[in-house]
């Protein structure tokens, strides 16, 4: 699990960080790129799969704790670009079946291209 400084939790930090509208997207995932930071604070990851990606809240979980584990394994190792007030990664269908490797590849690509 994530350190809690480093997850963004209010409706209103994830709406802002949408209304920048910077994207990326990849394999499924797209991340939307918040502001660019201007303190020290760590920056804030949310992660989102909407209801219309499958009706059953266990499938939609567990896309949820894949991105979040290879986040969480790309923040320990160091590997994560600071520089940015707030991420959020946003699922698509595409990730229902595809396993833990898939999902941390294309996280790190996208971590990469920050």
């Amino acid at each position: 699990m994530l350190p809690r400084d480093y997850r963004l939790k209010k409706r209103t930090a994830f709406t802002a960080t949408y209304r920048t509208g910077r994207t990326l997207h990849k394999n499924g995932i797209t991340v939307f790129i918040g502001k660019q930071k201007t303190s020290v604070i760590p920056t804030k990851v949310g992660f989102v799969v909407s209801k219309k990606i499958h009706k059953r809240a266990v499938k939609r979980n567990r896309i949820k704790r894949l991105m979040r584990e290879s986040y969480r394994l790309i923040l320990k190792d160091g590997k994560v670009s600071e520089k940015y007030m707030s991420l959020v990664f946003v699922a698509s269908a595409a990730l229902l079946h595809k396993n833990f490797h898939e999902v941390d590849k294309t996280i790190k690509n996208l971590v990469e291209m920050l």
